[in-house]
């Protein structure tokens, strides 16, 4: 360095800055715009880790769901076969089986059988349902017809034609019943309410 420039950068250090161009983004910084978009910029991270959590959340309750309702379909095929070893130990009267021991032996196969298919269904959680005697309930019963003069308050399975069935808390069959049907008051009891003039 000569004298003079010597001089002129100890008067003027920064003496040749202006003549640097300016990098873009190297103005005055707006603090303002920088939270603004730095909220922004969080509340759509948040929103994304709470939609894939909720996302996760849903693939494992219906991972779940598929593994504990798997054998539904297959369950309700074999309620037919419960229902016809049920009708065919029905069938066989008392009074025949202590007599003839053949018919003795095949009722114990049959009864061993439908034990086994029971074991299985509930191994599997499905539960049977025989509803005589209770409350006519829409979401297990599918009633088919009305009996009169039961005895029995109205609205009570009185009859059960084919057992019902439930898979966990799922309907896989509704039990199909006869309920019964309210009688009607005489007409000298219904509503008589004495006056006096």
């Amino acid at each position: 360095m000569t004298g003079s420039e010597e001089k002129e950068f100890i008067d003027n250090p920064v003496s040749g800055a202006e003549d640097k161009p300016e990098a873009a983004g190297d103005g005055p910084v707006d603090l303002a715009a920088l939270q603004a978009e730095y909220v922004a910029i969080k509340d759509q991270l948040l929103r994304a880790v709470a939609e894939t959590e909720n996302t996760r959340r849903r693939l494992t309750r219906e991972r779940d769901e598929t593994a504990k309702y798997a054998a539904s379909s297959f369950a309700k095929e074999m309620l037919d076969v419960a229902d016809n070893l049920h009708r065919a130990l029905a069938a066989i009267p008392a009074e025949a089986l202590a007599k003839d021991e053949v018919l003795k032996s095949l009722f114990d196969g049959v009864s061993a059988t439908e034990r086994q298919l029971d074991a299985a269904f509930t191994r599997q959680h499905v539960k049977r349902i025989w509803p005589e005697g209770e409350k006519f309930d829409s979401n297990l019963h599918q009633a088919m017809f009305e009996v009169p003069g039961t005895s029995q308050p109205s609205g009570t399975v009185v009859q059960v034609l084919q057992a019902g069935y439930t898979m966990h808390d799922r309907l896989l069959r509704p039990a199909l019943v006869g309920v019964a049907k309210g009688d009607a008051k005489p007409a000298g009891e219904a509503g008589h309410v004495d006056t006096v003039a």
